[in-house]
């Protein structure tokens, strides 16, 4: 298995997808049924290929991710080669990017000398997909990419 096995509500979410990835193998519901009651195992490696799938699937398509905490923010643009990375960071008492007034001020003081920002490029040590998910098991988000765009064209 390359990434991990999809919980069971996204299981669910994805039904249908998974009916049509076992049709694709020639399995039928009522053959299925018979896999998970009689081969639990074998069930199990279909339900692990299924999630390896839908990952790929899911990261071939990410173009940008997003990690908040307290006081930085770290905004990746995920290339197909390279990975570019901007981080915020807030040098002030008692902020937070999770409370709304806080990330407001920031919005609106972008150039206060307590708010720092680095950026920078690097080819991916390893599988492009395996990177992405290791930094969504680590908390980072799909972005839809326009804090990033919006704070690259501020700091270029």
């Amino acid at each position: 298995m390359k990434y991990k096995q999809l919980t069971k509500e996204q299981f669910e979410a994805l039904h249908e997808e998974f009916a049509q990835f076992l049709a694709t193998q020639q399995v039928d519901i009522k053959e299925w049924n018979a896999i998970k009651k009689e081969k639990p195992e074998v069930a199990d490696q279909e339900l692990n290929l299924f999630s390896d799938v839908v990952w790929d699937d899911v990261l071939n398509k990410t173009k940008y991710l997003e990690h908040f905490s307290e006081q930085n923010i770290n905004l990746f643009k995920c290339e197909p080669s390279e990975i570019s990375r901007i981080v915020v960071q807030i040098n002030k008492p008692k902020f937070s990017f999770f409370n709304d007034d806080d990330y407001r001020w920031f919005i609106d003081n972008t150039q206060d000398k307590s708010i720092n920002f680095f950026k920078g490029t690097k080819k991916y040590d390893k599988d492009r997909n395996a990177e992405l998910f290791d930094l969504i098991q680590k908390g980072s988000v799909i972005a839809d990419g326009k804090l990033y765009e919006a704070i690259f064209e501020l700091i270029k």
